[in-house]
């Protein structure tokens, strides 16, 4: 059901739709960051970093795929892996196939690190967020916001 209200062409249901979801990422955003950085010392960018390194294949992404992949802008993405190399869990290993890029690759005191901060970061996400929906309405967020990233 959609209102008939508009502004600019674009619906009030449109509209609140964003605006949600921005209102969401504001406030737990920093909620989950201070929870990871009580329980383990590590701020939610760097779990973010982790998170997509360990998951790619070798364990490793060039910056720019790194910043494409990670929730943090891509210029930050480069600051977060220089922190994460200087505390020992990340590494930057020469592209052989580019020589003037490289990759960041996760050590494996990253990947025991986040191992470690998982549970906190997952209990975050359902304290403060699936917890509040049911698991069709959560289908539906993920469905929806996965049509928006494809585009």
């Amino acid at each position: 059901m959609r209102t008939h209200k508009s502004w600019y062409g674009v619906t009030m249901d449109n509209t609140a739709a964003w605006a949600g979801l921005l209102r969401v990422h504001a406030a737990l955003v920093p909620v989950l960051d201070q929870e990871l950085q009580a329980a383990h010392g590590l701020p939610l960018t760097w779990y973010d970093v982790l998170l997509e390194l360990n998951s790619a294949k070798d364990r490793q992404l060039t910056m720019g795929e790194l910043g494409a992949k990670a929730v943090v802008s891509r210029s930050r993405s480069s600051r977060v892996v220089d922190e994460l190399t200087r505390a020992g869990l990340v590494e930057r290993v020469a592209n052989p196939a580019d020589g003037r890029s490289a990759f960041a690759r996760i050590t494996a005191a990253g990947r025991a690190r986040l191992r470690a901060a998982a549970p906190t970061y997952l209990a975050g996400i359902e304290a403060h967020f699936t917890s509040r929906m049911t698991a069709a309405e959560a289908r539906t967020v993920a469905t929806a916001l996965e049509k928006v990233l494809k585009g």
